[in-house]
């Protein structure tokens, strides 16, 4: 398996692309921590592991990914639990979409403090024990937005090109210590986020897309499994974009 016996930390795991990442984290070995807002989220979805992965060894903790508190205490927590940090995958994300000229700052804030801090949090966190053990892949969820733009998601695509330009700066300041860094920048994935959507404005996004298809979570959860592992051993400061085709 190719992550047997590593320890993976996954930010906004209660549900969508987390939650996938974690049970394709959990097939390929690997033992998991994940995190969310809410304790009955997280709970949720460690229920939901523990039926799939009966003998999987899971830690799922409440914390809130932009409060450097939280960050501290969890990676404790899973340092403490499983005694090692071998892989991050900062997924933690939120939207408040609207045009800018209705954007209010409280919007701004919350997706930058959320989908951009929480990755500088949570990184500055968990780096200290990957830099003892020297060794780890960290993996940031950026958007395809935030390569392509969108509009009425100034704050999103902002948070998204910056954790394309954290990616890469963390990745030539860590690479001395055998840590890589690299980023996933899926398209429009089939979860409840997409599955709102008017049915007239999803057939326009998939006439956008090569492929004809919005990504299964499974394709996304297979690109993490690919970068954390050592299969990806050569690849840092990368972003490896799961889209389809919309951007290229």
């Amino acid at each position: 398996m190719l992550l047997d016996g590593k320890t993976a930390v996954i930010t906004g795991a209660s549900r969508g692309i987390g939650l996938g990442i974690a049970e394709a984290f959990l097939a390929q070995g690997a033992k998991v921590a994940i995190c969310g807002t809410s304790e009955g989220g997280v709970s949720k979805a460690k229920e939901h592991l523990q039926g799939k992965y009966p003998n999987g060894e899971i830690l799922a903790l409440a914390a809130d990914v932009s409060k450097s508190g939280d960050c501290d205490n969890f990676i404790a927590e899973v340092i403490k639990h499983f005694g090692r940090i071998d892989i991050l995958v900062n997924n933690a994300g939120i939207t408040r979409d609207t045009l800018l000229m209705r954007m209010s700052e409280s919007d701004w804030d919350a997706v930058l403090s959320v989908n951009l801090k929480g990755a500088f949090l949570m990184s500055k966190a968990a780096v200290k024990q990957m830099i003892k053990q020297r060794s780890g892949s960290i993996i940031n969820m950026s958007s395809v937005v935030g390569q392509s733009g969108n509009a009425a998601q100034a704050n999103y695509s902002a948070s998204k090109a910056g954790l394309i330009g954290l990616t890469k700066s963390l990745a030539k300041e860590l690479a001395s210590r055998n840590i890589r860094v690299n980023a996933i920048a899926p398209g429009f994935v089939k979860t409840e986020m997409t599955e709102v959507l008017k049915e007239e404005l999803r057939d326009a996004i998939l006439q956008s897309i090569p492929l004809k298809r919005f990504a299964e979570v499974k394709d996304i959860a297979d690109a993490a499994v690919f970068l954390a592992s050592e299969n990806a051993g050569y690849i840092t400061g990368q972003v490896l974009a799961v889209n389809g085709g919309l951007y290229i």
